[in-house]
């Protein structure tokens, strides 16, 4: 039985000399303690899904360069000297002892170092990088119409139909919006959003803010697929109000007891919910409709992502506007037919589950594609480079940077592109065993 620090305290003693009101806090504090619920690691591993958490460790390998290239971006000539690079680490994801250069030499497709006159060592990118970053400018600016079209969604979703633009920053990467959206993306669609000043003197950030609200786009993507509607669905005197679609489901390969639990699943994916997009307020907190129309929302927000998947504090942050549940993280756990909840790493990520075949994501939007293609460019090719220098060269031998930064030490990755997969299928273990099921029955009893 796990003992409480506060059990120390409360001897004779000390509990004669608590008034009723102390006593009463202490007693509080004795019962949260007790009731303190479990780790979502250890909540959730006997559920793992082995191809989505390599999925997890290809993005958290390429993430790091992603984050390198738009520091360069940043750079008048877009070039960095490499001791500047050292208060960027934490942006990078790269802590000590690992050094800077090391990192860099990983991926000499990808950047290059060299030395000045002074001996000043310089990074910057190689010509194939230069291309790389041109092609994904590209990219964004030809699909910046749809971008505009889901952050408008987004908007007619929140409860004040305005959503504040550090939130939204947040998303940037997963929606595909610019590097420097706030400057001068967020003016480029006047018909559908404005930037505003906040309301109170003591918020001082900015929000984005609904200019018009358009029906058509009031149609949840799960409508799309299910009724097979149209993308340029004209439908203005459309009125989002309650649904009664089922969300497609996808367990685990070791989920070996669905028949004994198909009725109750059936039941909760009949009963209705309301639209993401209707008014919700008066919905109660805790109610069952108020939690399916969270699960609603979370699928309508994943469905807008490049990668159909999310860092998960990035979904709690919008709690209030969205009017979902304080405990976010226990309804996706609950419902891991729907969302897949990762853990490895420092931070969680939740998948939606019906939008992957194994590790890769059945409809790839070429931004992800071109992510695939930088990482092709990562790790080794034949001998150490050596770096070009008007003197001597630079000792760049070192760890491998790349590996697994989890709490979870048994995924170890090299990165040889070419052995990337492998590496993972053998390193990663799988948990055979049955599943636990009583969490998942209680998800779907009324």
């Amino acid at each position: 039985m796990r003992k409480s620090p506060l059990n120390s305290l409360c001897t004779k003693p000390f509990i004669k000399n608590l008034t009723n009101d102390h006593y009463t806090l202490l007693l509080h504090a004795q019962i949260r303690f007790m009731t303190t619920s479990k780790r979502v690691q250890d909540r959730s591993k006997n559920k793992r899904i082995h191809d989505l958490e390599i999925a997890i460790e290809k993005h958290k390998i390429i993430s790091k360069i992603l984050n390198l290239l738009e520091i360069l971006k940043k750079e008048p000539e877009q070039i960095i000297p490499l001791r500047n690079l050292d208060q960027y680490r934490k942006q990078i994801n790269l802590p000590k002892p690992h050094k800077i250069s090391d990192f860099l030499h990983k991926s000499p497709k990808l950047f290059e170092l060299y030395k000045d006159q002074r001996g000043v060592v310089w990074c910057g990118m190689t010509e194939k990088a230069e291309e790389l970053v041109k092609e994904e400018e590209e990219i964004i600016e030809r699909h910046g119409d749809k971008v505009a079209e889901y952050v408008t969604r987004m908007l007619m979703m929140a409860v004040d139909k305005r959503l504040p633009l550090d939130k939204i920053a947040h998303f940037r990467r997963d929606l595909g919006l610019p590097m420097d959206f706030r400057k001068q993306w967020v003016y480029k669609y006047p018909e559908n959003f404005r930037v505003v000043q906040p309301f109170k003197p003591y918020d001082e950030g900015e929000y984005l803010e609904l200019v018009s609200w358009k029906s058509s786009w009031a149609t949840t993507e799960l409508e799309k697929k299910v009724l097979g509607l149209k993308e340029e669905l004209d439908a203005n005197d459309h009125v989002p109000g309650l649904l009664a679609l089922a969300f497609p489901l996808k367990f685990p390969s070791n989920f070996k007891k669905l028949y004994r639990y198909g009725g109750q699943i059936e039941h909760f994916q009949k009963r209705e919910y309301l639209s993401p997009y209707a008014d919700a307020q008066g919905l109660k907190a805790g109610s069952r409709e108020f939690d399916k129309r969270a699960v609603a929302v979370m699928h309508e927000l994943l469905s807008f992502t490049l990668e159909k998947r999310l860092v998960t504090d990035h979904l709690t942050h919008f709690r209030k506007e969205f009017v979902m549940p304080q405990k976010l993280m226990r309804l996706l756990l609950k419902h891991f037919g729907i969302f897949y909840v990762s853990e490895r790493g420092k931070r969680l990520s939740v998948f939606l589950n019906e939008a992957y075949k194994g590790s890769e994501l059945i409809e790839k939007h070429p931004l992800v594609v071109w992510k695939e293609k930088v990482l092709s460019h990562i790790g080794y090719r034949g001998k150490t480079k050596k770096i070009g220098t008007f003197d001597n060269g630079l000792d760049m031998e070192g760890k491998d940077l790349f590996e697994s930064d989890s709490e979870d030490e048994s995924v170890q990755l090299e990165l040889k592109q070419a052995d990337t997969l492998s590496c993972l299928e053998s390193n990663l273990p799988l948990d055979d065993s049955e599943m636990e099921m009583d969490e998942v029955c209680r998800a779907y009893k009324d």
